[in-house]
């Protein structure tokens, strides 16, 4: 059993608690944050809903992330990730990716424009940059898997 083989389970665990706690982020802890800013500061009560949206919308990407990860994993243990099958989860995560960073694309433009401090456009820009890379990182990687499922298929058809 290889060493990847190995790795699913444990993976398979943590995602699992990777998601719950996504959840519990999603369901209770961003909307409670944000609706107690709203009653302590009422200057600032305008901003519970879009930043709700925001936090539910940015942990749903995550979620589809996790989910596909899950599914690739599925994949692999079965040894069928070199197959059209794992591109539709590869697929899910460069837009679930792209969909993120185009939402935190906007919050670091109106942040930008709006700050009277560089603090946190700088952090917003290191995100936004960080986000570029791993979604082109997963485009790249999607490339590589097309072309080994071409070649593993290649090799199928000589043998």
């Amino acid at each position: 059993m290889s060493l990847a083989h190995r790795a699913v389970v444990p993976l398979k665990v943590f995602l699992v608690v990777l998601f719950a706690v996504l959840v519990v982020f999603q369901v209770l802890s961003f909307p409670g944050q944000f609706r107690y800013m709203a009653e302590t500061q009422p200057e600032r009560a305008h901003l519970q809903w879009p930043l709700t949206a925001i936090a539910v919308f940015g942990l749903l990407c995550v979620e589809v992330v996790v989910v596909a990860t899950w599914k690739l994993l599925t994949l692999v243990k079965k040894d069928r990730i070199f197959t059209k099958a794992s591109m539709v989860w590869v697929d899910a995560i460069v837009w679930a990716i792209g969909a993120a960073w185009v939402v935190l694309l906007g919050i670091f433009l109106w942040v930008g424009i709006n700050a009277d401090d560089p603090g946190a456009p700088m952090l917003l820009f290191a995100m936004v940059v960080g986000l570029a890379v791993v979604g082109l990182v997963m485009v790249v990687m999607r490339a590589l898997l097309q072309q080994a499922t071409a070649l593993r298929t290649d090799m199928e058809e000589v043998i």
